[in-house]
């Protein structure tokens, strides 16, 4: 059971799973709102809540490529509710995710050891990665004025 590879994405599998069945209902609201505000109709209703289950489903399959091999953690309620916002936001995870990259790619910017994975787009990337820390200045006094000479002798 341990080498079956849906036994090790099985809190991935899930933790998608249960978000999209909950945006379901939530494009229907989502939809239903935007149409009769838009226009006034069954058709922009349908047509919208249509789109938004395109959205999110192209987000289901973009979040579970990115990030089932590296989710690991066991299911709980806040693990869903990270998905399910994950699912509503994975273009903003996604840009995240390519600028981070992008920086760690840029000449001067400390290199990655090859051992690290590239960051990837995750639920678990809610907030940005800690800023490396700079050197301190350093300060070199002024050298001492010389002491003044003695009076001349008469």
């Amino acid at each position: 059971m341990q080498n079956d590879p849906l036994w090790t994405l099985r809190h991935a599998l899930a933790g998608v799973a249960i978000a999209l069945a909950l945006s379901v209902p939530i494009a229907a609201m989502v939809g239903a709102v935007l149409g009769d505000w838009l226009g006034h109709s069954y058709g922009w209703r349908a047509a919208l809540y249509g789109l938004l289950l395109v959205y999110v489903v192209a987000g289901t399959a973009v979040l579970f490529v990115k990030v089932a091999r590296h989710e690991k953690r066991p299911l709980s309620v806040q693990r869903v509710g990270l998905w399910l916002a994950s699912l509503w936001l994975w273009p903003a995870l996604l840009l995240l995710a390519s600028r981070t990259r992008a920086a760690a790619a840029e000449p001067g910017s400390p290199a990655q050891p090859a051992s690290a994975p590239a960051p990837t787009a995750s639920p678990a990337m809610a907030a940005p990665p800690a800023p490396a820390p700079q050197p301190l200045p350093v300060t070199v006094p002024a050298p001492a004025p010389p002491p003044p000479a003695p009076p001349p002798s008469l």
